[in-house]
């Protein structure tokens, strides 16, 4: 395998923590930017950097904000960078209906700079999209129409376009993923299985929307971390890769209510819950089609669900014990 620098941005957030930690522990120099926003705990984000910075010969840390096109071009001609792992972006569904302009700055413009750089340095890109992108549309496969219902859904889907056309106009090669819901030990604090957890200890309710009418494909963090190495080895191997679209998800369908039940259980306590109305910008139903992940990459999700969460639960009772 040949081992060049890369860099992964949003190296501080969830999946990019993990995927920065996947890359160095394969002996491949990690160059990580993030600008440590406060879109959840900064300490959450500054404890994951903690791990990473251990690794101090094969991980360097930089603090940047990638709408600067300029700070980025001297990240990238620095440090000799030929793959860009691009893991950065404004998350959430809700927030995006609220504060749209500051999604498009951040995963439109910013892509756009990544983009530009790509064509510039003539380097080979692997980005984040997101199962959003589907709205309500089933099944959801990757050759099926896409359909978004919120805006950060219509910034990843701009995300796709953009790339597709730029990596056959300049000639560089692109793979993008569809995650679906990812879960695991360092997660984000906004998602339902974290807030559920917290919410839990402090003895509040939980809000349960769609009255318990919600089911989510979730993803094991380490099982998003070998698909994503095995698309960085792909663009390695390959001469040509024009903007290949991969659904990243377990193929497996969980409710909500299944999911409270195994935190009650793992937790040894009860939920309050209240019951409310579907929410504006809501998806109903998520399921991944991963055939092709399976086909192209040998894609095989291991972690079941129950197992998956007690690895978070453990985590989760780990980490706030030390707080």
């Amino acid at each position: 395998m040949i081992k060049k620098n890369i860099l992964i941005t949003g190296c501080a957030g969830f999946i990019g923590f993990h995927t920065s930690e996947c890359f160095i522990k394969k002996k491949i120099k990690v160059i990580g930017c993030d600008n440590l926003n406060n879109f959840y705990d900064v300490n959450l984000k500054k404890d994951r950097l903690k791990i990473l910075k251990k690794h101090k010969k094969n991980f360097k840390f930089y603090k940047i904000d990638l709408q600067n096109i300029k700070n980025l071009e001297k990240v990238i001609y620095n440090n000799k960078i030929k793959t860009v792992i691009h893991l950065a972006a404004q998350a959430g569904v809700r927030d995006s209906i609220d504060y749209p302009k500051k999604y498009f700055d951040n995963n439109v413009i910013v892509f756009f700079n990544i983009l530009e750089i790509c064509r510039k340095f003539n380097v080979d890109l692997l980005y984040a999209s997101s199962s959003s992108v589907y709205g309500e549309k089933k099944p959801m496969v990757e050759n099926n129409r896409t359909k978004p219902i919120q805006f950060y859904a219509a910034t990843k889907k701009t995300n796709e376009t953009m790339a597709s056309v730029y990596s056959k106009l300049y000639n560089f090669k692109s793979i993008g993923l569809r995650f679906f819901t990812v879960y695991g030990p360092y997660g984000r604090p906004d998602m339902s299985y974290y807030k559920f957890s917290k919410k839990i200890f402090q003895n509040k309710k939980i809000e349960i929307y769609n009255k318990f009418n919600h089911s989510r494909d979730f993803t094991y963090i380490s099982d998003v971390t070998n698909l994503i190495f095995k698309c960085y080895l792909k663009i390695q191997k390959s001469k040509n890769i024009e903007n290949q679209i991969y659904n990243v998800g377990s193929g497996k369908k969980i409710s909500l209510n299944y999911l409270v039940k195994l935190l009650e259980k793992n937790f040894k306590k009860k939920f309050k819950i209240k019951l409310l109305n579907k929410q504006t910008g809501d998806i109903e139903n998520t399921l991944a089609n991963i055939q092709k992940a399976k086909e192209k990459l040998n894609y095989n999700p291991i972690i079941k669900f129950p197992i998956g969460i007690k690895k978070f639960t453990d985590w989760f009772n780990f980490y706030h014990k030390k707080l």
